[in-house]
């Protein structure tokens, strides 16, 4: 009896363990540590209730305060968090706040923002029911793309609004966004319209909507990228 008690627990431990190194493999890692394992094991098994995301959120942007951990800060009118239903089963991500963005601390509201507007209205949502974030928190100068020390200063503040929202599916917009995003030197043309993976949940690469204000006739590749997202959610 005994024994078989202990081929009991030897077995549900390999289970846990092996279930560990499948998850620490999603996260990229090559081996998992001794202080890495319990961090990435509570991370797999955690679940947050829906009525406690908005205020975790609001902990989360509270803690980033008046960040000034990279150079973007210097320049900033704003500190742009994110936008939208802490419970949403969808999350926009783009690569970084705009003229319009900075000045009023709310992601994609300029010309690119009325056009995603219009593209979630399609989808049957409005934006109250997304939520809508970027890679970087602040305007990066003359609205170039974040540079690797930024995105590296503010990615994990991301990572945790998606990890609080536990989205159904992520649609990142443009390349900056899928690339940083998923760690990977990726081109939106080669992977747009096809689902990628990120810690277990669906990521939809498509084109920004800046994008498409200086090419219209990419406006058709990119609902058919949102036709499968909505055939995904069952809408």
């Amino acid at each position: 009896m005994a024994d078989d008690t202990k081929s009991a627990s030897v077995a549900e431990v390999a289970s846990d363990v092996r279930d560990l190194l499948e998850y620490a493999a999603t996260l990229g890692f090559q081996e998992v540590t001794a202080e890495s394992a319990p961090k990435a094991q509570a991370r797999a098994k955690s679940k947050m209730a829906p009525e406690d995301k908005g205020r975790a959120l609001e902990k989360l942007r509270d803690r980033m305060g008046d960040c000034n951990l990279c150079k973007l800060h210097k320049g900033r009118t704003k500190l742009v968090f994110g936008t939208g239903n802490p419970k949403a089963e969808i999350m926009f991500i783009g690569e970084g706040p705009g003229r319009d963005e900075d000045a009023q601390g709310i992601p994609f509201v300029g010309r690119a923002g009325q056009l995603l507007t219009k593209i979630i209205e399609a989808m049957g949502y409005s934006r109250d029911e997304v939520y809508i974030a970027n890679i970087v928190k602040c305007r990066p100068p003359d609205n170039r793309n974040p540079e690797p020390d930024e995105v590296e200063s503010c990615i994990d503040f991301l990572i945790e609004q998606v990890e609080i929202i536990q989205p159904k599916v992520i649609v990142c917009l443009g390349s900056v966004a899928v690339r940083n995003l998923l760690g990977q030197e990726l081109k939106i043309t080669k992977v747009r319209g096809n689902f990628l993976d990120w810690r277990g949940t669906p990521v939809m690469p498509t084109y920004h909507p800046a994008f498409l204000l200086r090419n219209p006739n990419m406006k058709k590749p990119l609902w058919e990228d949102m036709k499968k997202v909505m055939k995904f959610l069952g809408k």
